[in-house]
């Protein structure tokens, strides 16, 4: 069997290059939309509903929160005035703060939710009347209509002035969560409020208002939330 002498063509050209075609990769992530000036609007009404519907529940099961809104209803038990006027009363001296710390535009916003709040605390009652909850479903659910209610107030660049001021600045200039911070200030309030309330209702009323600050340190964190 005959053996070819040939050499096998090598190829000199330099081998072609894989073109990879470019991947998708991460899209860099959209710019902060603004909020409209309606939509602003419909949700500084909606959050001032909520959360004035949460204080309504808690002062009907004799509850208390924290903040200047657990505050506010200390003395609305023990002063006679509607609880709106105690609350707007209260929330004044921080409106001073807002306009310093966070600018005219964040202190309009927190000053009309105040005022918003204010009055529909009066609506609440002429609509239900008195009522007769249960302290549990009371003081949980109360909590919790009022932390979505911070919680939507918040996205708008509002406020219900108070602790809630204090607490946004930390989160702003620390880093620290506004829920976490807010937590703290208010059990100091609900613990002073042994003075008018049974020891009973204040270790609900610590449940109910580390409720609503779970609510606002889950679903309110620094970098998350896009929309201005």
């Amino acid at each position: 069997m005959s053996t070819s002498t040939e050499a096998p063509y090598v190829s000199t050209a330099a081998p072609a290059a894989h073109v990879e075609e470019p991947t998708a990769g991460p899209s860099a992530p959209p710019s902060a939309a603004r909020h409209s000036v309606v939509e602003d609007v419909l949700g500084i009404l909606t959050g001032t509903f909520a959360a004035s519907l949460g204080l309504f529940l808690l002062k009907s099961s004799g509850a208390v929160t924290g903040g200047t809104a657990g505050l506010a209803l200390l003395l609305s038990y023990s002063v006679a005035l509607p609880f709106g006027v105690i609350f707007f009363a209260v929330n004044l001296p921080f409106f001073g703060l807002a306009v310093w710390k966070k600018g005219w535009n964040f202190a309009l916003r927190t000053g009309g939710a105040i005022a918003l709040v204010s009055l529909m605390a009066s609506l609440h009652p002429a609509a239900l009347g008195s009522l007769h909850l249960n302290p549990v479903y009371g003081v949980l659910g109360g909590n919790l209509l009022a932390g979505v209610g911070l919680l939507i107030l918040f996205r708008h660049k509002s406020s219900l002035g108070g602790f809630n001021i204090l607490a946004l600045l930390l989160q702003e200039k620390l880093g620290w969560r506004a829920g976490y911070v807010q937590m703290v200030l208010d059990v100091a309030i609900v613990l002073a409020s042994l003075v008018l309330v049974s020891p009973l209702m204040v270790l609900l009323s610590a449940a109910g208002a580390t409720l609503l600050n779970l609510v606002l340190a889950l679903n309110h964190r620094p970098g998350r939330y896009l929309g201005r």
